[in-house]
């Protein structure tokens, strides 16, 4: 085991990072993938698409640990989404499925911190056109990339309601560590949250990084479109 840093007290401190610079911010430019292309929000083009391909959740199962609940006009929808786009800190992606063409799916970078290198992934929401596709892989896979290698981020946090089995699940399978729960962590629809915290943190990327593109290759997949490995296998 490696001994701490400590300094001239003999106090343990944590490990120099020398030459750290800010980092710049996550540029409004697409993302281009095999199976899909992540490119930034723009309410007029993409609010119609979205609306229609959330209304194929039925019962409304999305929204259940959003901030809102579904919207039943899309005049209501895409206000929200101009609204949204509009916040400082928050840099929200429609998610274009390549076979069709459309949008189906959006999610943000958020509490964007360049002096510290942190950054978090938040506000998705896939759409049962996006739901269990490699596409919707793909896309996290490309938001990481960008983080990772094109910025120099250092940690990539990922934050939902602990009752929210489904996030949890999916931040897990995409290599995300859990770090715990702050406790009533804030109110959202007149009700508590506790919120879970997970995070991929720099080093730990070029291994990710590694499986998710051998799990995207084509030849990962059959005929039919089945994984042939999965993505923890590949880890």
């Amino acid at each position: 085991m490696t001994e701490p840093r400590v300094n001239s007290l003999g106090q343990p401190i944590g490990a120099p990072l020398p030459g750290w610079q800010k980092r710049p911010l996550p540029p409004r430019t697409p993302m281009e993938g095999r199976l899909c292309r992540v490119e930034p929000l723009n309410p007029e083009r993409h609010a119609a698409e979205l609306f229609a391909a959330n209304r194929l959740d039925g019962e409304g199962r999305n929204w259940t640990y959003l901030p809102t609940e579904p919207f039943e006009r899309m005049e209501d929808y895409r206000r929200w989404l101009e609204e949204s786009n509009r916040e400082a800190d928050r840099l929200i992606h429609a998610i274009i499925d390549r076979a069709s063409g459309r949008a189906v799916g959006v999610a943000s970078y958020m509490r964007i911190d360049p002096a510290v290198g942190s950054i978090e992934i938040g506000g998705i929401n896939y759409s049962p056109l996006l739901q269990r596709h490699p596409s919707g892989t793909e896309a996290m896979y490309l938001m990481m990339r960008r983080v990772f290698d094109e910025l120099g981020y250092r940690r990539y946090e990922w934050k939902c309601d602990s009752l929210n089995a489904p996030s949890r699940a999916a931040a897990l399978r995409l290599g995300f560590r859990f770090e715990g729960i702050f406790r009533q962590a804030t109110v959202y629809k007149g009700r508590n949250r506790d919120t879970s915290w997970f995070s991929i943190i720099d080093s730990e990327w070029p291994a990710l990084k590694q499986a998710f593109e051998h799990w995207l290759d084509a030849a990962n997949f059959d005929a039919e479109g089945r994984q042939r490995r999965r993505l923890a296998e590949l880890r």
